[in-house]
């Protein structure tokens, strides 16, 4: 049993009136505002306080006194275990954490989320990258696996293959995944992109995470596109890559790089892999889900809009 914070957005300590992003294991450097509380409703079972001369002034009075000495004492309350909370922001507080419910099969008390845990209304037409504020459409004939890789966040082919320097191990004609740059001492798009891509045809096409060359190994490569695009409202650039593998028929990757269009606008990067071939997806869907990006409550991705995207 785990007792690990989940990712998610925390008060920074640091920052009044701001949230930070913990991934689980470290804060980040991804913040926003906090949005206003907004204002509670009234509550039909109040009853307004009676003239102070009228019938019942008295009683009013007294039911006044001891709800402020209500509040007065929750305040108290509230700052003692303020107080008490640890100020080092190394890991969140413990009362920002929502609690779970105890079942069966974990214990009262665990807020590690399970591997199936998802929100009950979350669109599986749309990927949500709630960390980089973006939404991403879900093109037809492509599925976003349960369990990611790490941090990143990945849409996928449904249809997969043995891969052909590796038949143990399973392969497929398109991936989408969305990431955050570290490591690096590029600002720019153009600079994360040329950065970016070199990585991302290795890790398509080179070797996977484990070392296999699911694909022989890449042979060659040439840039073939590459330039300034819009992305979510902010301006982006792009490289793309055709690469040829020692087996199979090779494939095309993209690295695209913009700031995000929330908070401290870190640099967000989207990486595409097609096959070539007739297997592979048309080049043209880079571009249509590039297009298709959007800031996180935008309400262009209301209604599935990956539902009118073909593969």
């Amino acid at each position: 049993m785990s007792n690990a914070t989940p990712p998610g957005w925390y008060p920074d300590t640091s920052a009044p009136g701001s949230e930070r992003w913990w991934d689980g294991t470290a804060w980040t450097a991804h913040t926003r505002a906090v949005a206003p509380a907004p204002a509670p409703p009234y509550a039909a079972h109040q009853q307004p306080a009676a003239p102070a001369g009228g019938k019942g002034g008295k009683g009013a009075r007294a039911v006044a006194l001891v709800a402020a000495g209500a509040v007065v004492v929750g305040a108290v309350v509230t700052g003692a275990v303020l107080l008490t909370g640890k100020d080092d922001p190394a890991t969140p507080h413990a009362h920002s954490t929502p609690a779970r419910t105890g079942t069966d099969d974990e214990a009262p008390g665990d807020d590690s989320p399970s591997p199936d845990d998802s929100p009950a209304d979350e669109d599986p037409t749309v990927l949500v990258d709630q960390l980089n504020g973006i939404t991403l459409p879900i093109p037809d004939g492509w599925e976003r696996p349960e369990r990611n890789a790490g941090v990143l966040l990945t849409i996928r082919t449904k249809d997969s293959y043995d891969c052909p320097g590796a038949s143990s191990s399973f392969c497929y004609h398109g991936t989408v995944t969305t990431r955050t740059p570290s490591g690096t001492d590029a600002t720019t798009p153009q600079a994360l992109a040329k950065e970016d891509i070199a990585d991302a045809a290795d890790r398509a096409y080179e070797e996977d995470l484990v070392g296999r060359r699911i694909h022989g190994g890449i042979t060659s490569h040439r840039q073939i596109a590459a330039g300034e695009v819009g992305v979510a409202g902010r301006t982006g650039y792009y490289i793309r890559w055709q690469v040829t593998t020692a087996k199979g028929p090779g494939g095309y990757v993209q690295s695209l790089a913009f700031p995000s269009a929330v908070g401290s606008e870190s640099p967000v990067i989207v990486r595409y892999a097609f096959d070539a071939g007739p297997d592979g997806p048309p080049l043209t869907l880079m571009d249509t889900l590039t297009r298709s990006i959007r800031p996180l409550g935008d309400s262009a991705t209301d209604g599935g809009v990956g539902s009118s995207i073909a593969r």
